[in-house]
């Protein structure tokens, strides 16, 4: 359901994803990131829902991860949006 979070770092070089191609050259996208914290069953639903509405697909996600509060974990999405 989830996969490993990609750091900034990563190969700039790398195509975007599919649903993310850009038919028209004038276009922009810009890097938005979402964080999700709580506790498991909490953030598979806000993931699954987030899903429904087609926004995000669930191996997007980061795995979850600990914050070093009891029962509190995070998620990260990076996702590319057009803004122009």
């Amino acid at each position: 359901m989830f996969q490993n979070f990609i750091p900034d770092d990563h190969d700039s070089s790398t195509p975007p994803p599919a649903d993310c191609s850009n038919n028209q050259p004038d276009s922009q996208y810009e890097i938005t990131r979402h964080i999700l914290f709580g506790s498991l069953t909490a953030i598979r639903n806000t993931i699954s829902l987030l899903h429904k509405l087609n926004y995000a697909e669930p191996n997007d996600w980061s795995k979850p991860l600990p914050t070093g509060r009891p029962n509190e974990l995070m998620a990260i999405l990076t996702k590319r949006i057009r803004v122009g």
